[in-house]
This record gives structure tokens, sequence and C-alpha cells, in this order.
């Protein structure tokens, strides 16, 4: 006698066999073959299907023109820094630097045919160069190196400035540092550190400038740059040699520090410096 199945939505239909049942240990289902008209399906049987293989019954993903959807495959035009080998490029480039004559055709251009044949500018390893020459107090080079750099579009961050203005002040090429110094005041105004205001106040006092001392500290209040204490010492100290007495006791009141750390008996004190403050004012 066959078996029917009543359905709300299909009509009546027979079984073509009966149902099978699998067993095993984490689930049990039932899968049932129903021979069904066309364009028409169980319910039950459609959730089942689904349930354990959610490709049955489901749609593929596809475009308004009806064909199936492509992941876009991206192209990069440059090839990814290689850091591993930056540090033998660096090495190579020293080399290289170092041997040239002091001048400056013949230094661009072997740094130009260094970097010929690269895909992109070598930063690292021009960064790591400039640490090494630094090191060795090369400033000559440091300061070849870094205006080549800045002569192609690279490098230009407070880093690099600090180390060309150190460079400039080993070199007492002074002039060439307050243009430096000029140019970032204009393009970075909001973004200069204070590491680089207390770099430029060094050089001005290495050199007995204390007028330029107290221009680059008016600048250094006006974007609100809190100078550290060795900064403060030598604003102090320019006030002074200018015969400026009132600015510089103002100078100590607003940014003397009123405590400092000693070390006493090998340990680590905190201690007033009122004593500076007195000996100052």
């Amino acid at each position: 006698m066959p078996i029917t199945v009543e359905s709300s939505i299909v009509p009546q239909v027979h079984l073509s066999r009966t149902c099978l049942t699998k067993l095993d240990n984490r689930r049990a289902f039932l899968l049932t073959a129903i021979t069904v008209p066309p364009k028409k399906s169980c319910i039950s049987c459609t959730f089942v299907k689904s349930k354990f293989n959610p490709n049955v019954g489901g749609s593929v993903e596809k475009d308004k023109k009806g064909k199936k959807k492509v992941g876009k495959t991206e192209h990069h035009l440059w090839q990814r820094r290689d850091s591993a080998q930056s540090g033998q490029k660096a090495l190579t480039l020293v080399r290289t630097i170092c041997e040239l004559p002091n001048e400056k055709e013949a230094v661009y251009g072997a740094l130009n045919k260094w970097t010929a044949w690269e895909t992109e500018f070598p930063l690292i390893a021009v960064a790591k160069a400039l640490n090494i020459l630094r090191k060795r107090g090369q400033w000559v080079r440091v300061i070849q190196l870094a205006k080549w750099m800045l002569s192609k579009g690279q490098g230009a961050t407070m880093g690099t400035y600090d180390t060309l203005l150190l460079a400039f002040g080993m070199e007492q090429r002074v002039d060439e540092a307050e243009s430096l110094w000029n140019m970032i005041i204009h393009a970075h105004t909001r973004s200069v550190s204070k590491r680089l205001f207390s770099r430029m106040i060094s050089l001005y006092d290495h050199h007995d400038l204390p007028d330029k001392i107290v221009e680059v500290f008016a600048d250094m209040e006006e974007l609100r740059v809190k100078p550290d204490e060795d900064t403060v010492r030598k604003v102090t100290s320019a006030f002074k040699k200018l015969g400026q007495e009132e600015k510089r006791k103002l100078v100590i009141k607003r940014y003397g520090l009123k405590w400092k750390y000693i070390h006493f008996n090998g340990e680590r004190v905190r201690v007033r410096t009122q004593t500076w403050e007195e000996d100052q004012l």
C-alpha cells in the first residue's frame, strides 16, 4: 500500500521508497528521497538538507547581469621594502661615499648611480647610513648625504633635521643651520618638537649668540613648547649676557624646576632646587 505525505503547500505525493535512517555518535538525522512534481519540494526535506548541507537550497551570489562575483586582484607597482638587506646596503653606501672626493657633483652623481636600479627609494638604508656616519663623526658626509636625500623629496623628518642641524653646528656652518631652521619653522610650524628647539638653542649657545637664543625661545613660547632644564639654563644665561635681568628672573620663575633628583650615598634623592634659584636670582 503506498504511503502518502500531506502538506499544506504541495499536493499529496507517493513515496518511491521508504526513508533511510543513519545514526552515528554525534548526530542522527533522517534522509528521505521523495518523488515530487517539478518546481515543488517538501518543506521538511528541504529543511533537513539545508541544515546539514548549506550549499543545497542556497543561491550563489551573482551580480545584476547574472555573473558570479570575482574578488579583486590588487597589483602593487612598488615592491615591498626589504629591511633585512638594508644594513648591508647602508654599509655599502658608507664605503662608497667615504671614497669619493669632497665635491658636490661627484657625491651626487655616485648616489644617483647607487639608486639607479632601485624600484623604490632605499630610505631605510640611507637612514642607517646617516646613523653610522654620525657615530663616526664624519659630519661633512652627513651633510652631503642628508642634503641629497632631501633633494629627492625623501626623509623630511624631525630626526633628519636634527642630525643635519647637529652636523652644521659641528662644521661651524651657522648660516646654513639658520636657513634650515627658518625653513623648518615656516613649513612645520605646529609640529616642531622640543628636541629640535633644544638643538637650535644649543647650537647658538655653542657659538655664543645670545640674541639668536632669545629669538628661538620666543618662537618656543609662542608655540607653547615647554623647555627642559638645560634649555632654561641656556636661555637665562643669554638674558644675563644681554643685560635683561627682569626677563631672566621671569624665565626662572615660570620654567624653573622646583625639584630635582640627585644621587646621595648610592640612592636617588629628591631635593628642592631653591639653592640654584637663589644663585641665579
